[in-house]
């Protein structure tokens, strides 16, 4: 078995050991576009959903959305960017999910255009190239605990190059991760890194730039952790809303496990240990691009 190939088998397990605990269980406290990440706050008023949906334009915004053909999507949870992008009429919208739940719920919901597969980027040979890619909360599964820097960055480069190589000349990629800040990985939860994220590590800012170098250009940057700390918290606070529905669903010891998530993640963005970077990157001229390469791959 190749490294490549166990780090995909872990990761889907992981994946799916998050994110399978039930539809039913995550609608009930997310926002009913089922978004699980961190929203845009931008006024004390916001609503989640407001936030959530100023968080999705910002991202389609990024890429060029309304005049894009192609798009692809990597780790597409259940389906919002998607729904955006079939709404905007884009002809050809993929999403790529590790997580059996998301693809059957997203399949279910037959957008236009849309075609997602339960599949590692690793793995995906796509058929044509994208006038933008987008990545929301996916970049954090990437790297194991066991990972070297040198092994994490060899890895974040590789994501890096391929999305540069499906990308059309004029491409950009939309990327948004959590990341390390004022802690290292020595620091971290253990209760976090087993029984909430088992088999994924962080990067840092250091090892996303260092990855980057020479492939992407930085367009933008911007951290948004106090956006992740209210998002958390109101999470919480709807899920406490519905303990009841949610111990039928998934039983009291796995709630408390989410609620104690929740708290501690919270408290990790607002003490500055970990922080949520927004990026937009653009590939650097290659031979390809600078012949004028179009879309057919």
């Amino acid at each position: 078995m190749t490294l490549d190939t166990t780090r995909t088998t872990a990761a889907a397990a992981a994946i799916r050991h998050h994110y399978d605990a039930g539809n039913e269980f995550y609608q009930l406290w997310l926002d009913s576009s089922l978004t699980y990440s961190c929203a845009l706050r931008e006024s004390p008023d916001d609503t989640l959903e407001l936030a959530q949906d100023r968080k999705l334009r910002h991202h389609l915004d990024a890429i060029g959305a309304e005049r894009a053909d192609a798009v692809l999507d990597i780790g597409c949870g259940w389906g919002a960017i998607l729904q955006r992008l079939s709404e905007l009429g884009v002809a050809e919208s993929v999403g790529l999910t590790l997580s059996p739940e998301q693809a059957a719920y997203v399949r279910s919901r037959d957008y236009p255009g849309v075609e997602v597969r339960t599949e590692n980027w690793l793995h995906y040979e796509p058929g044509t190239r994208f006038d933008g890619i987008i990545s929301i909360g996916a970049f954090e599964h990437f790297a194991r605990p066991d990972d070297s820097t040198a092994e994490k960055v060899r890895v974040y480069r590789e994501f890096f190059t391929r999305c540069r190589d499906w990308l059309t000349g004029d491409g950009v990629l939309s990327l948004q991760t959590i990341v390390y800040a004022n802690m290292d990985r020595d620091q971290a939860s253990t209760f976090m890194q087993q029984e909430i994220f088992p088999d994924a590590d962080l990067p840092t800012l250091a090892e996303i730039t260092a990855a980057a170098e020479g492939v992407f250009e930085v367009r933008s940057i911007s951290n948004g952790r106090l956006d992740y700390a209210w998002t958390c918290q109101q999470w919480a606070r709807r899920l406490r809303a519905h303990r009841a529905e949610a111990t039928e669903l998934v039983g009291a010891e796995v709630l408390a496990r989410y609620e104690r998530y929740l708290k501690l993640s919270a408290l990790g963005f607002r003490m500055g240990k970990i922080g949520l970077l927004r990026l937009v990157l653009a590939p650097y001229d290659s031979g390809f691009f600078a012949s004028g390469g179009g879309r057919s791959a």
